[in-house]
Formats: C-alpha cells, sequence, structure tokens
C-alpha cells in the first residue's frame, strides 16, 4: 500500500480510539500535529483509497447496566434469509446482525442477532417478543448467553519505523 509515514502516524493514533469530546478530530490532531481539517480529509482520502474502510464504535454494554447478552441463532431457509436479516436487523432489540453459512450436520444456523438486556429475563422477553412481532416465531433459534465477558478493542497499529 502506498501509505505516507504521516498517514502511518494517524492511523496509529486512531487506533487507539477517538476521545469522546466535542472535537475528536482536534484532539486526534494534536497527538499527530495535524488540524482537524487534515484529520478529516486525510481519512476521507484513506476511505477513498481503501485502506481505512470504516470507523466503528464499541459500546461497553455492561458499563450501561446491560448484564444479560445473547447471540440469537437462527436457522432460516436460505432463499428468506435475506429478507428475514433486514428485518430483525432493524429492530431496536438487535444491535448486531450478520450471516454466516451453515457448518451442518452440527451447525444448521445461518443467521446470527445479537441482543442486550438488563437481566437474563428481560432478554428473552424481547427475543421472544420481537420474533411474534417480525413472523418469525416458527423458524428454529437457540439464545446463547455469554459466561464470560472480555476486554473489547478495535484494531491496533503501530507505526514501526524500517530498520536502518
Amino acid at each position: 500500500m502506498d501509505v505516507s509515514a504521516r498517514e502511518l502516524d494517524l492511523i496509529s493514533a486512531l487506533s487507539g480510539g477517538l476521545d469522546l469530546c466535542a472535537s475528536p478530530y482536534a484532539r486526534l490532531g494534536t497527538v499527530v500535529g495535524m488540524s482537524e481539517t487534515e484529520i478529516i480529509a486525510s481519512l476521507a482520502a484513506l476511505r477513498e483509497r481503501g485502506i481505512i474502510r470504516r470507523l466503528g464504535v464499541i459500546v461497553r454494554h455492561h458499563e450501561l447496566g446491560y448484564r444479560a447478552n445473547a447471540m440469537v441463532v437462527w436457522d432460516i431457509p436460505d432463499d428468506q434469509v435475506g429478507v428475514v436479516g433486514r428485518r430483525l436487523g432493524q429492530c431496536d432489540e438487535v444491535t448486531l446482525c450478520y450471516r454466516r453459512p451453515r457448518r451442518l450436520p452440527d451447525w444448521p444456523y445461518n443467521l446470527f442477532t445479537m441482543v442486550h438486556g438488563k437481566d437474563r429475563a428481560a432478554v428473552e422477553a424481547a427475543i421472544a417478543g420481537m420474533a411474534v412481532r417480525e413472523g418469525v416465531d416458527h423458524f428454529p433459534r437457540q439464545s446463547l448467553f455469554s459466561l464470560k465477558r472480555f476486554k473489547q478493542c478495535g484494531a491496533r497499529y503501530q507505526h514501526r519505523q524500517a530498520a536502518e
């Protein structure tokens, strides 16, 4: 990839995350010696060149009081999974929705939705209500609740100087 040293510095600094403040790009600029306008233009150029594909947000649900988390796996007929996935992905209860290939014979599930709640009963009620409301309660599903919380972080990039 054709990336300048300045862009590598920006990517490295950005991998630590943006500060939660009124001007996060301006604050990032102070770290790498760029103005807010230069940061925004550089990120746009990196995205246009395909070096950065997206910026994401990691929400720390536990700190917000959401202690129950379930990955709901669904067995949706292949000719319906696109439509069902779009519908479920738009539900307020769902924070993540994606399709994956089945791994037969042991794993028949091809649609995954993440649901968070204050407690297990609230999550189970949300899943059941959503399934009925969206007309998918007749499809096989399992709710896989988290048992352990792992540290969440985005990708980390480190700018390394060329060996002399």
